[in-house]
């Protein structure tokens, strides 16, 4: 039976800000930083909306560990945590470190939802510290060329698809389940290419459809 977050609300002058975790079925999912390297043409807060199902997940500051902690629930009461709001994760490394830690050390099971651009952006393989606490990874790949991927995706950071394929190929080597995906419907984009490029580099792939959230 899923159990249902309360959804915590920051305010600033008396209006909502925004959901820090929400529930879906049976997973509690973690919304810790509303920033991103990517600026993906497909995603509903390039299209006027940051909400999914009924929780807004827009956010005004990063999160910190102290905010999360208290909104865990029972971690036993949920198949698994997953780190997934708007933005990117890994850009708030040291809560998601922090706050996984704590959910495993309860007995719980920890997902990441990534873009797979964490090393890029910090600069350093971060694979070694997410294995300490992470049992699986999402990640999105989303086009089979870097000139699709920068048509679809419009990622901030140069060399973030070759970047992005590098991670996909070292991430089984650190994290149990590694799945990654890809956007059926995105233009000109090559699904069973995607399949390709990940069933090769030893990782499961997952095919998403477009303007499906959650």
């Amino acid at each position: 039976m899923t159990v249902e977050a309360e959804p915590h609300i920051t305010t600033e002058d008396t209006h909502p800000i925004a959901t820090l975790v929400y529930d879906i079925r049976d997973s509690r999912y973690l919304n810790i930083t509303g920033r991103c390297t990517l600026r993906c043409q497909f995603c509903p807060k390039h299209n006027g909306s940051k909400q999914v199902h009924q929780y807004e997940l827009s956010l005004s500051a990063q999160v910190k560990p102290e905010d999360i902690i208290p909104l865990l629930g029972k971690v036993t009461s949920f198949d698994e945590y997953v780190f997934c709001g708007y933005g990117e994760p890994t850009l708030n490394l040291h809560t998601l470190i922090v706050v996984a830690t704590h959910i495993k050390a309860a007995g719980g099971n920890v997902r990441v939802n990534t873009d797979g651009l964490g090393n890029l952006f910090h600069r350093r393989n971060i694979l070694p510290e997410l294995a300490h606490c992470v049992d699986s990874l999402s990640i999105s790949l989303n086009a089979n060329t870097e000139a699709l991927y920068i048509q679809h995706c419009k990622p901030k950071l140069k060399g973030a698809y070759e970047a992005l394929l590098e991670f996909i190929s070292l991430a089984p080597d650190y994290i149990g389940q590694v799945q990654v995906s890809a956007i059926n419907g995105l233009e000109n984009v090559d699904i069973e290419q995607c399949r390709q490029l990940v069933e090769q580099r030893g990782c499961e792939f997952k095919q998403r459809e477009l303007d499906v959230v959650g």
